[in-house]
């Protein structure tokens, strides 16, 4: 958390509230009394819904959630006006000013989300009274949760990382009790257009590196035109067969169901996920020019971040999906109707866009030597970040941080989703049915096993090998490999997706 401005400021001064003195006493007996009002109350609810096994309900699990990021929000400023004052000091440092930030943006965020997620429970316990329990289930109410933390984490993350790169003048003072950003982005001495737009492209380095050599797969000249062929071939593929997968769920009204819809996303982001990286590696091979500017090395690393980190998370809800069909039946659609299945897929979305935004930012940051040389085929995070010239400490975090809140938590999720799923189909009775549950699966579980496995492979053969060209062909099997084959996986003994296929071409298959 080490400031990148210019000018090395260690300080600031908060103004407060007054600057008179004799109102300093009644300001600090009004805001003490306040704070422990706040924290008193919110406690009691907390204890009130814990000890009590009739508000073991979502709506008081909300409010409880509610009530202790209420107690945090003002504890992370209230505290430390009081001590200003009893102290006679104004003084926050660097450090103090953007953590307050941080969790002040972060507790903002949460009751924000929160507040929207007890809206949505109240629509349902009154629409639909007898579905109520069904639908808010304990699964349901606990991602709607982590979802808010997830997206608070990362836009205060964002946000306090934006300010990072702010140069101030010292001896700055804010007008206000506490660091808020938008009084500290415009008391900044550089400019601030980018962080009031909350978004960046532009390069952040000391070295203003203009373009990147991307090396590709093999250097050897005689083998270029066997691998234009070779990832020619299996983009078409790629394409025309998630093609056809939209066009069958669009086509036939038998697959208006959530789980070809959450197949028709996913098939949607496996063509946006390839077209990220093989379109521009063919190009390179074709025009016999290894060169990536800077602005398109770091929009393609955006993208390709966007578009796997939403493989991953559509992945988890086609689990979830899969659980709720198998285990609870006959509440499957009043579960999954078609309001929660198009939230689960815009928060997917949602959620990678702000983490391919924070991995992005983190690496503009970053000062890098002339000519560099990526060994390999496309901007992949890693290698661009360990061929900085300056600490990459920060994008490491980011990167361990977001592996085990996001990466982690979806593979969880769908392990528990399987779980729950192996124990319903263990109580069936007839071998014949088992088969028939398991079968509806299958096909998830298969591409879930492909993709999460080739990912693994990749980090394991580049951690044993030490070399990034084995590192570079190994990324192949889940950016080119997977996405080609799971249109096959789900078509090849799938009934209605054949079906839907007819509808198309208007012939028999």
């Amino acid at each position: 958390m080490e400031p990148e401005n210019d000018t090395q400021s260690s300080e600031f001064l908060l103004l407060g509230l007054s600057k008179e003195p004799e109102l300093q006493p009644l300001i600090f007996g009004l805001f003490f009394s306040m704070y422990l009002v706040t924290v008193c109350g919110n406690l009691l609810i907390i204890l009130a819904t814990i000890s009590d096994s009739h508000l073991h309900t979502p709506m008081y699990f909300f409010l409880s959630n509610l009530s202790f990021t209420d107690i945090c929000l003002t504890s992370t400023t209230v505290p430390k006006m009081l001590v200003n004052i009893q102290t006679q000091s104004k003084v926050i440092t660097y450090a103090g000013c953007i953590t307050q930030m941080f969790f002040f943006i972060l507790f903002g965020e949460v009751d924000d989300f929160l507040l929207t997620v007890m809206a949505y429970d109240r629509y349902v316990a009154i629409c639909h009274p007898l579905h109520y329990t069904v639908i808010m289930n304990s699964w349901l109410c606990r991602q709607l949760v982590l979802a808010s933390w997830t997206m608070s984490a990362l836009y205060a993350l964002l946000h306090s990382l934006m300010v990072l790169w702010l140069s101030f003048c010292p001896h700055v003072e804010i007008p206000h009790f506490y660091c808020d950003i938008s009084m500290l982005t415009h008391l900044a001495c550089s400019d601030t257009f980018l962080n009031d737009m909350g978004v960046t492209m532009e390069p952040g380095n000391d070295t203003q590196i203009s373009e990147f050599l991307l090396l590709g797969l093999s250097e050897e000249p005689n083998l270029q035109l066997f691998i234009f062929g070779i990832f020619f071939s299996m983009y078409l593929i790629t394409v025309c067969g998630n093609l056809l997968i939209i066009l069958a769920t669009i086509s036939d009204s038998h697959l208006h169901t959530p789980m070809y819809f959450f197949l028709s996303n996913l098939s949607f982001a496996d063509i946006s996920f390839t077209s990220t990286t093989v379109p521009k590696m063919l190009v390179n091979i074709q025009t016999q020019s290894k060169v990536i500017t800077y602005a398109g090395c770091i929009t393609q690393m955006f993208f390709h971040i966007v578009f796997a980190a939403l493989d991953n998370f559509l992945l988890s809800v086609m689990a979830y999906d899969r659980y709720v069909a198998i285990c609870h039946p006959l509440h499957y659609m009043v579960i999954m109707n078609p309001w929660v299945c198009g939230k689960l897929v815009l928060a997917s979305w949602i959620i990678s866009v702000m983490y391919s935004l924070l991995q992005c930012l983190t690496a503009l940051r970053l000062s890098f030597c002339t000519h560099v040389e990526i060994p390999h085929f496309f901007c992949e995070l890693n290698q661009v970040i360990h061929l900085a010239c300056s600490d990459t400490f920060l994008n490491d975090m980011v990167t361990y941080f977001a592996a085990v809140l996001l990466g982690g938590g979806s593979l969880a999720g769908i392990l528990y989703s399987y779980c729950k799923i192996v124990s319903s189909i263990r109580a069936i009775s007839s071998a014949q049915g088992k088969h028939k549950v398991f079968s509806t699966c299958a096909s998830h579980l298969s591409v879930v096993s492909l993709f999460y496995c080739t990912l693994l492979g990749v980090y394991l053969s580049a951690g044993a090998a030490h070399s990034s060209h084995s590192s570079a062909a190994a990324s192949v099997m889940y950016t080119v490999v997977t996405p080609m084959l799971n249109p096959f996986i789900y078509s090849l003994r799938n009934k209605d997706i054949k079906r839907a296929l007819k509808i198309v071409f208007g012939q028999k298959l």
